[in-house]
């Protein structure tokens, strides 16, 4: 076979869990700084390819290629080795498994999170410093702050929801990465779930780490609020009001709720549960 079984991915990503947690905090800062700014890079491009391609091939399309484009965060990610916090939701695995303890599990999240946030802020601010956001007579930096006021607009049960759904396909991807063979593999099992969440407007924390914050600096740029003309919800902008009550909380608990429950804890359940009691049952017995 060219890829794993899925009982196998169960058991490397167990493995994978129980090596994650066991990181370096040295370890952890570097590799989740890197993986905030893999899915930046992804996030860039995807603003810049839709800033007008609607207008070419239509609506559909253009999310779809968009989310292509964002793919390539996950697929750095994956590929060059970086932690990511929505992926590591798998990380619960290992738990589950009682092979780590919930203690660091917990203790990773929270530190690939505060890494992930900052490898996003340091890209927003160099690509705002490069002034990306002038391309195509200020286009791109209409389009990122648009997407900014979306976002920080959006109920938060909407926001929960659609966070949910984003990282049940991201760990779906992280997941068929584990299982393939070779580079090429892991690249296709990356690109497909994550173009999916993307064309379909779901709601990723570590992207919108980068997404938001864009929005928040062009604001202060009076091109391209002009460009842009009357945005309704800029008012609601703001780097916390905005930011954290109306997207990162509501959103970083549903991509949580998503990976873990969805991913992580279904496929525990059916490949490994039975394995668990099992030696449970062997150990009380001697």
């Amino acid at each position: 076979m060219n890829c794993l079984p899925p009982s196998s991915i169960a058991e490397a990503t167990v493995a994978s869990g129980e090596c994650k947690s066991r990181l370096e905090g040295v370890q952890v800062a570097i590799l989740g700084f890197l993986g905030g700014a893999y899915i930046a890079f992804g996030a860039q491009l995807f603003t810049l390819v839709t800033s007008d391609l609607a207008q070419v091939v239509g609506y559909g399309c253009s999310r779809l290629l968009g989310g292509l484009a964002f793919s390539v965060g996950l697929v750095l990610v994956v590929v060059c080795g970086a932690e990511l916090f929505t992926g590591n939701s798998l990380v619960a695995m290992a738990a589950f498994s009682h092979r780590v303890s919930w203690r660091r599990v917990l203790r990773n999240w929270g530190y690939v999170y505060l890494a992930n946030l900052v490898g996003s802020l340091v890209l927003a601010v160099m690509l705002f410093g490069a002034r990306q956001y002038a391309l195509s007579d200020n286009a791109v930096g209409v389009n990122a702050l648009k997407i900014a006021v979306a976002k920080v607009n959006m109920p938060l049960g909407t926001a929960f929801l659609r966070g949910v759904l984003c990282n049940w396909l991201v760990c779906l991807g992280v997941w068929m990465a584990t299982g393939a063979h070779d580079v090429t593999g892991k690249i296709l099992g990356a690109m497909i779930p994550v173009t999916v969440f993307v064309a379909s407007g779901f709601e990723h924390s570590v992207a919108n780490m980068f997404f938001i914050p864009m929005g928040l600096l062009l604001k202060r740029v009076p091109a391209v609020v002009q460009a842009a003309g009357p945005v309704a919800g800029l008012d609601k902008l703001t780097w916390w009001g905005g930011l954290w009550v109306h997207n990162l909380i509501p959103v970083t608990l549903g991509n949580l709720t998503g990976g873990m429950f969805f991913v992580a804890f279904l496929y525990w359940a059916s490949y490994l549960h039975s394995s668990v009691l099992t030696n449970a049952g062997e150990g009380s017995a001697r």
